[in-house]
C-alpha cells in the first residue's frame, strides 16, 4: 500500500471522521475505538490514543504535534452507515485502499442524507406496534387500532422533532398522542382492550438500541460513556412515561 507514514494530521483526520460518523450513528463506545486503533495501526500507528464520550472524540498519534477532538452534536440510529464503516475499516486492515481513497469513502458515507420515506417508517411502526400488542396478549381485532395508534405516535416525533429540536418534549407529545388515539380508538367501539393497544402503541418509542448499547459500554468498561446513555435511556423511558400518566390521568 502506498502510504506516507509521516502524514500523520491525514492518518488522524481519517480515523477521526470515522469514529464520528459511528458514533453519531448509533455504534457502541468500545467499538468507536477499536475501529479508530485498527485504521491507525493498519497505517503504521501502533502509537494512537482515544478517548470517546457520547458527545466528543479526542484523538491523538504519539509523535503528533496536537491531539483532535470531534463534537458529537447529533445522534441517531443509521447501524446501515455503521456496517459501511465496518466495511471500510475491514479494508483497510487487510491493505486493500489507500489513504486518500479511504478519506473519500468516508466523506460520502458522511454526506449521504439518504432517509426512508415517512410513509414507511411509519408503516413499519404501525406494524410493530400490532405485532407488539399481540405479543403481550391482546386479540387479533385489536391490531388495526393498535396500529393506528402506533404509527400516529411514531408520525408526530418524527414531524416535532423537525420544529423542536428536544428529545425530551418530542418523546413525551408522540407518548401523548398514541395514548390519546388508543383512548380515543376504544371508546369509539373500534378498539376493545385499551392496555393492550396502549402497549403496543409506545414501543416504538421504546429506547431499546440505547439501554443496550449502555449495558454493553459498562460491560466493557467504558463507565463514563455507559452511564452517559442509560441517563438518556432512562430521560427518554422518563418522557413516555409522563406522556401516558398524562393520558391516564385526563382518562381518570
Amino acid at each position: 500500500m502506498d502510504v506516507n507514514v509521516n502524514d500523520t494530521k491525514e492518518i488522524a483526520e481519517i480515523c477521526l471522521l470515522a469514529g464520528k460518523l459511528m458514533l453519531s450513528n448509533g455504534a457502541e463506545t468500545y467499538r468507536v475505538e477499536d475501529t479508530m486503533m485498527r485504521i491507525s495501526q493498519a497505517y503504521g500507528y501502533s502509537g494512537a490514543n482515544s478517548y470517546v464520550t457520547p458527545t466528543a472524540i479526542l484523538f491523538s498519534i504519539e509523535g503528533a504535534e496536537s491531539a483532535q477532538l470531534a463534537r458529537i452534536s447529533n445522534r441517531t440510529i443509521r447501524l446501515d452507515k455503521v456496517t459501511e464503516i465496518n466495511s471500510i475499516s475491514r479494508r483497510i486492515s487487510g491493505g486493500e485502499i489507500t489513504v486518500s481513497e479511504a478519506f473519500r469513502l468516508l466523506k460520502e458515507i458522511e454526506a449521504s442524507r439518504k432517509h426512508y420515506p415517512l410513509w414507511f417508517s411509519t408503516s413499519a411502526a404501525a406494524i410493530a406496534s400490532g405485532c407488539f400488542m399481540i405479543m403481550y396478549g391482546g386479540i387479533w381485532s385489536d391490531f388495526l387500532p393498535a396500529a393506528i395508534a402506533g404509527g400516529g405516535g411514531y408520525f408526530s416525533i418524527v414531524i416535532v422533532q423537525r420544529y423542536i429540536h428536544i428529545k425530551f418534549f418530542t418523546e413525551f407529545i408522540a407518548s401523548l398522542l398514541a395514548g390519546l388515539l388508543s383512548i380515543v380508538l376504544v371508546s369509539s367501539g373500534f378498539g376493545h382492550q385499551f392496555d393492550k393497544i396502549l402497549i403496543g402503541s409506545v414501543m416504538p418509542l421504546v429506547p431499546g438500541l440505547l439501554i443496550t448499547n449502555a449495558v454493553r459500554d459498562l460491560m466493557a468498561g467504558h463507565l463514563v460513556s455507559g452511564l452517559s446513555k442509560g441517563s438518556e435511556a432512562f430521560l427518554t423511558a422518563f418522557a413516555i412515561g409522563a406522556g401516558i400518566v398524562a393520558v391516564l390521568s385526563w382518562l381518570s
